[in-house]
């Protein structure tokens, strides 16, 4: 395989990232529509695997956190050379309403400011018009994270890489979560819940390593599924807030998480989810976020 330059020109870097996109990004169908110097614009594609709540058809919550990562990522590679491997150490998201059904996703990420080691980056999720946002973000990425380089070191073999699917599990835990199904995700006898690795959740594949996306999608659903069970209700939460610390690059291998509630309010759940792999006591990611409860039906407001 023939070396590409060490560092690449502005026009040649964004085509780079086009091409060379995580696993995850490729199978999801992110676009990088716009670019321009340490800004990204990108869209999403609606698909019925993305959604997290049949009864609703709203997209699950994990689906725009990952989004958020990939298109952070992408302006930060559009803020450098293309000669550094990036990697995420925190991100956190404000949802500030559902996203409608059957309606495309577009981010615009700026990445507004790099030190020798670190990125700052800033992302709004919307719909129809960037004021009128659906999620917000802020993230901080590590500036040579390893010694990988997604952009250079190999090249992307569309035919390897495995399509998203949601299989039926109407008895199960997930039954009205596409996503998490697609996932695999499943519940333990412990209460902890487990996410297989497979191909589908990669974002660097020279490592390979889980995509931090798909490590808060994993964190976000076992905190979903966690109060619900915790507090016995059946009405899913409403995500206020998700703050997300990545502490170990997630290899290939399942990864298990845990959650527990930090306060409960009448409104309001404080919860904190814990992701591992080998070894309970080295998580790979932590969460940290807040959730509204829903009004139980029959029952008035105060």
């Amino acid at each position: 395989m023939s070396a590409i330059p060490t560092t690449l020109p502005f026009e040649e870097l964004a085509e780079a990232i086009k091409g060379r996109r995580s696993d995850y990004g490729h199978i999801i169908g992110l676009q990088l529509d716009r670019f321009a110097p340490r800004e990204a614009w990108s869209s999403l594609p609606y698909r019925p695997v993305f959604v997290g709540d049949t009864e609703t058809g709203v997209l699950h919550g994990g689906v725009v956190t990952a989004m958020l990562d990939e298109s952070c990522g992408m302006a930060v590679q559009l803020a450098l050379d293309g000669t550094s491997a990036i990697a995420t150490l925190d991100l956190r998201i404000d949802y500030q309403k559902p996203a409608t059904p059957g309606l495309d996703i577009k981010a615009h990420s700026v990445c507004y400011r790099t030190t020798r080691s670190i990125a700052f980056v800033r992302s709004t999720a919307y719909q129809e018009s960037e004021d009128d946002p659906v999620a917000t973000a802020t993230a901080c990425f590590m500036i040579g994270a390893n010694r990988t380089n997604m952009l250079a070191d190999r090249r992307m073999d569309l035919r390897s890489i495995p399509t998203l699917e949601a299989p039926d599990d109407p008895d199960g835990p997930f039954a009205n979560s596409p996503f998490a199904r697609a996932l695999g995700i499943r519940v333990n006898d412990d209460g902890t819940l487990t996410m297989p690795f497979s191909p589908q959740i990669v974002g660097n594949p020279i490592l390979p390593a889980i995509h931090g996306g798909m490590t808060g999608a994993f964190l976000e659903t076992t905190a979903i599924f966690g109060v619900r069970r915790e507090l016995g209700i059946a009405a899913l939460p409403k995500p206020i807030g998700l703050t997300i610390n990545y502490l170990r690059s997630g290899r290939a291998l399942d990864t298990f998480a845990n959650v527990s509630i930090v306060k409960q309010g009448r409104r309001i759940v404080a919860f904190e989810a814990r992701a591992w792999q080998d070894d309970a006591d080295k998580p790979i990611a932590t969460a940290f976020g807040h959730f509204m409860l829903r009004p139980t039906p029959g029952r008035d407001e105060e």
